[in-house]
Parts: C-alpha cells; sequence; structure tokens
C-alpha cells in the first residue's frame, strides 16, 4: 500500500508540473503581448486567472469560497492570506476578480517558463537586502497608482517548523496598505496544506475552503509603528482565529 500510494504521489506531482506549464505554453503569444505594456496587465490577468483554475481542476481540487464583504471594481486593496502551499498563488487567483499583482521572493524567477512571466508581472523582492525592500515599496506604489490591488503572504514564505498553525507577520504589506489609505482583505485558507504541501509525499484531491473576511480599513491610521503593529497583529488573529475554528470544526 506504501510503494502504491508512494507512485500516485509521485506521478500526481508531475502532472501538477505539466498542468502549470501547458496553459502557458498555448497561450503563449497572448501572455508575451499582455506583457508589453504594465497598462495591458488587465488581460494578462484574465489568463492567469484561467491558468491557476486549469491547474485546480486538473488536479481534482474544487473550491468552496465564503465571501463577508464584496470587494469594489476599480478600487484598490491589500489582499493577505495565511501560506502552506504551492496551491495558494492558483486559489488567490482563482477566487479575485479584481485585477492585482503578487509581491513575491525573486527564487520563484527560476522556475522554467513561469519564472518568465513572474519576472515580468510580479513585484519581486529580495529579504536579504534592504534596498530590494524599499523598491517594493516604490514599484507597489506605481501599481497602486495604475488602480491594481496588491497580494502580499505576509508570513513572509512557509514556515520550516510544518507544525506552526500561523507564522509571525512580517510588516510590509501593513505599512503599505496604511501608506496608501487602502482596506486589508485578509483571507484565510484552511486546506491548502493538507491537500498539496511542500512535502513531496504527500497530499490528495479534494475540496479547498477560501475565506473572504470583513476588510479591515485604514484611511484613520498613520505610519507610526503603533499603528502598523496593531493593524498586523489585528490581521494575524482574525486568520489565526479561523484556523483554529476550522481545526475544531475538524
Amino acid at each position: 500500500m506504501r510503494f502504491l500510494k508512494i507512485v500516485f504521489w509521485t506521478l500526481w506531482r508531475i502532472w501538477f508540473y505539466l498542468l502549470m506549464a501547458l496553459p502557458i505554453l498555448i497561450m503563449f503569444p497572448f501572455l508575451v503581448i499582455s506583457i508589453l505594456k504594465e497598462k495591458w496587465y488587465p488581460y494578462f490577468f484574465v489568463m492567469a486567472r484561467i491558468w491557476a483554475k486549469v491547474i485546480l481542476y486538473g488536479m481534482g481540487f474544487y473550491y468552496k469560497l465564503d465571501r463577508e464583504q464584496e470587494m469594489k471594481i476599480g478600487k484598490s486593496y491589500m489582499l493577505i492570506s495565511n501560506h502552506t502551499s504551492m496551491m495558494d498563488i492558483m486559489l488567490m487567483l482563482s477566487i479575485n476578480r479584481n485585477p492585482f499583482v503578487f509581491v513575491g521572493k525573486k527564487e520563484l524567477v527560476k522556475i522554467p517558463l513561469f519564472g518568465f512571466f513572474y519576472k515580468r508581472t510580479c513585484i519581486l523582492v529580495d529579504r536579504s537586502s534592504s534596498r530590494s525592500r524599499k523598491e517594493v515599496f516604490d514599484r507597489a506604489q506605481k501599481r497602486l497608482n495604475q488602480g491594481l490591488s496588491i497580494c502580499i503572504f505576509p508570513e513572509g514564505g512557509v514556515p520550516d517548523d510544518q507544525s506552526i498553525l500561523l507564522d509571525s507577520f512580517k510588516d510590509g504589506a501593513f505599512r503599505l496598505a496604511i501608506e496608501h489609505k487602502i482596506p486589508i482583505v485578509p483571507m484565510t485558507f484552511p486546506d491548502n496544506k493538507k491537500r498539496f504541501s511542500y512535502s513531496f509525499f504527500s497530499g490528495s484531491p479534494g475540496r479547498m475552503r477560501a475565506k473572504t473576511h470583513n476588510f479591515i480599513e485604514t484611511a484613520n491610521l498613520t505610519e507610526t509603528k503603533a499603528d502598523i503593529q496593531m493593524l498586523r497583529e489585528q490581521s494575524r488573529a482574525l486568520i489565526l482565529a479561523q484556523l483554529e475554528a476550522y481545526q475544531r470544526e475538524k
């Protein structure tokens, strides 16, 4: 039985990488055209959502969305969620219609084919470089001025210790949100680690739940350390409480 599971997981993971590549190859000319000008990004975003849904459904996942508040078309937001799986990107794209730009680690540029478009459409950050972190703010401001939203996984990565339910949050997303007076949109993804973790021999097809919480307004906050910390901890507490509630249900 163990041998059969290993064979299944191996073939399933290979299928995942095929699913990542095939839609990109099919849409390649249109994807390239859509990144030639920054103002054409919304067209790229539509194709990115198609790509994400092909991967989710192709892997045998289906998502169930519980939304407490709707985003308005044409308004910018700061999207955040817990981060446990590569599927967080696909789920985030699938459930949100408002065009947004990811802020992500530069290491993903190394992924063949995917990295080509990732480098040209996302805001890359080298967390070891203070200059890179400053450039993130400059590029994010430019995107927000274009009417786009920003998505950041505020844990800054996936915790090495897989027993951690929710790691501590970094300040970046909350500083940006306060600086630009845009609402925080907290989201909770409780099933992605179980469905498709970074551990190779793990996972299974099935349901992926997503909950979009009521937005947290930043209009009356200032860029002081106290306000940034308060917003950061309020956002983390909301997501953590929801994760714990899902655990109790299980």
